[in-house]
């Protein structure tokens, strides 16, 4: 339960609907227990003006209606029209009740949509703050549930169970305290399963709160199983293995089935065990109230008083269980939210920041970084600057630190050691949104969103751009054509992560997004492998004129001889092995001049 607090913030900030729903609970129940008290003063006085035995006094907490009572009818009027006008007063309240309890809903329920729909974006806006690292070790079907089944279920507790828990209280509370008031003795009697209720349900809630744990767990599972299935499938459907895949699911899909009819079995005694309570002091109140009654004739009207008050219970003493397990799974759900709502980003902005000078050169002094959630050692002891407007290629094998190094330039990660420096001033020293927005980013592995293609060239913009705008990044990335050879051209939508494109239309179109942004500083990490040589020639012709005095860093694998390069460097294993223009490395007859000269052979051998 303690894990619920963390919702105590959104009832503040709805505390009226809240304060003014409670108010409609007590309204309603205020009137629905006016009907057994109305109910039994009636029979009372039936019993005395056709037995002349008179009702049993009392000291009621609710005196007032013997009064109303007595004020409404003289001994005078006839029986069937006082108990025809009784009648009607119980219909007065039973309506009166209904419109209370339409507005109990209508506050409640409502706040709860209010707090869900906060929640969601508290999430949300959660999740987009967190660090890289922290989406390279969570599964992302595990994050959409979180946001979503489980924000489903602590929107049960903050409505419906506790619109039900106040109503419950409420109602048992004005119930109890009329039944003492009526007959002490008789109301220890009535209540005596109450005890062994109470400790059923602390028994079972128990039972349904590790239950409920399981089962968030399990459909985390599916939902992150489901979520790779779809997003993989060509490669599913390439090795044949959608029987395989399908086995997996079912496993899961079993495990989840077996969690939920456990705690379904466990439901199904519970809710039945509490009809039987009640059941058990519906007889109770039968014999005990015959005996009184055969003892003291006048008191009639107390023992029917008391069945309605009973039955009036019923539902609200059988909800306990159904409210208390809506609590118990919001518990569960809320704890997850908490595991990630409490994770303090480590990469955010500090307090002391400073903005970017014009024309800030980089600086990288003794840079390392191990990834964390690895212990993989990516960079270590990297030193060089780049001067504003330089093209810089950082050239090296796979694995050998080029993408993180991009990464570490966005800040997507902090080095380990070392520092890095903008203009002089440490990237940490930097607003994040604007060392981000300075910097044009393709990424090795290219995400679209599943929209149009105008979307996603202009998702960087803060305001929608001027189809001229988007058609000039298209055409300075040579992707323009293409698009125009689609039916729907530039409305075309891509699909999920672009999958109804080629992976160089994708790499092209990323980087027309890249463009519009006009950055002052352009990083390209590898992202024209999936184009072909004249094409990359004429994308690199069209940056060498757009650049003017931005500066360039191109990430690659390979060297790109369209593009002329005033420094290159060479990673290995996390290391800098060379570093120079192009004359001086050839000069040095290392890995560059060796890798220039097999492409060259390869241009060559593929010319003939």
């Amino acid at each position: 339960m303690k894990h619920l607090s963390a919702l105590n913030h959104y009832f503040w900030k709805y505390k009226w609907r809240l304060i003014i729903g409670i108010v409609f609970v007590i309204s309603s129940n205020f009137f629905a227990v006016l009907a057994p008290r109305i109910t039994g003063l009636l029979v009372g006085y039936i019993q005395q003006r056709t037995t002349g035995v008179h009702p049993t006094a009392n000291s009621s907490g609710m005196a007032w209606t013997n009064s109303l009572f007595a004020s409404l009818f003289s001994a005078s009027q006839p029986l069937f029209r006082i108990v025809t006008i009784t009648c009607l007063l119980i219909l007065l309240f039973a309506i009166l009740r209904g419109i209370f309890m339409f507005f109990m809903r209508q506050t409640i329920i409502v706040m709860s949509r209010h707090i869900e729909y906060d929640q969601k974006n508290e999430i949300y806006r959660h999740y987009q703050s967190l660090h890289a690292g922290f989406f390279s070790t969570h599964a992302t079907g595990d994050l959409m549930n979180r946001i979503a089944e489980d924000v489903s279920r602590v929107r049960m507790y903050t409505g419906p169970a506790l619109m039900y828990l106040i109503n419950l209280i409420t109602l048992i509370g004005f119930c109890l305290y009329n039944m003492f008031s009526r007959d002490f003795s008789l109301s220890l009697i009535v209540l005596a399963p109450l005890p062994i209720l109470a400790l059923t349900i602390y028994r079972v809630n128990s039972i349904i709160n590790h239950k409920s744990e399981e089962i968030q767990q399990l459909l985390s599972d599916m939902t992150t199983q489901a979520q790779e299935t779809y997003s993989g499938i060509r490669v599913i459907k390439s090795f044949v293995q959608e029987t395989g895949m399908f086995r997996a699911f079912q496993k899961s899909s079993e495990a989840y089935q077996q969690a939920g009819i456990g705690l379904s079995k466990v439901e199904a005694i519970y809710f039945p065990s509490m009809s039987l309570m009640i059941g058990i002091s519906i007889l109770i109140t039968i014999l005990a109230g015959s005996d009184k009654a055969i003892q003291d004739p006048g008191a009639v009207g107390t023992i029917v008083e008391f069945v309605i008050y009973i039955n009036l219970l019923t539902f609200p003493v059988s909800a306990i269980g159904w409210t208390a397990s809506m609590i118990q799974r919001a518990a569960a759900s809320q704890k997850r939210i908490n595991e990630f709502l409490t994770i303090i980003p480590s990469i955010s902005n500090q307090s002391d920041i400073q903005p970017i000078p014009a024309g800030a050169e980089w600086n990288w002094n003794n840079v390392s970084f191990t990834y964390p959630h690895t212990g993989i050692h990516a960079l270590s002891q990297i030193n060089f600057t780049i001067q504003p407007g330089e093209k810089i290629l950082i050239l090296g094998k796979t694995g050998s630190g080029k993408t993180t190094l991009a990464q570490l330039m966005m800040r997507m990660y902090d080095p380990t050691d070392g520092a890095i420096y903008l203009g002089g001033i440490s990237l940490q020293q930097i607003q994040l949104e604007q060392l981000r927005s300075a910097i044009g980013y393709v990424q090795q592995d290219v995400v679209l969103f599943s929209d149009t293609i105008e979307a996603n060239i202009s998702f960087g913009c803060k305001e929608k751009p001027a189809s001229a705008r988007i058609e000039a990044a298209a055409r300075l990335a040579g992707v323009h054509d293409d698009i125009m050879g689609f039916p729907n051209g530039y409305q075309t939508r891509v699909g999920e992560r672009g999958i109804t494109l080629s992976g160089g239309q994708k790499q092209r179109v990323s980087i027309a997004r890249a463009l519009m942004s006009v950055p002052q500083y352009l990083l390209l990490d590898d992202c024209l492998s999936a184009v072909d040589t004249a094409t990359e020639a004429a994308i690199a012709n069209n940056l060498n004129e757009w650049l003017g005095e931005r500066t360039l860093i191109f990430i690659t694998h390979r060297i790109i001889t369209a593009l002329s390069f005033s420094q290159i460097m060479v990673l290995d294993n996390g290391h800098i092995i060379e570093k120079g223009n192009h004359d001086e490395l050839m000069k040095k007859g290392g890995y560059y001049a060796k890798l220039y000269q097999r492409q060259l052979l390869l241009a060559g051998s593929s010319c003939e």
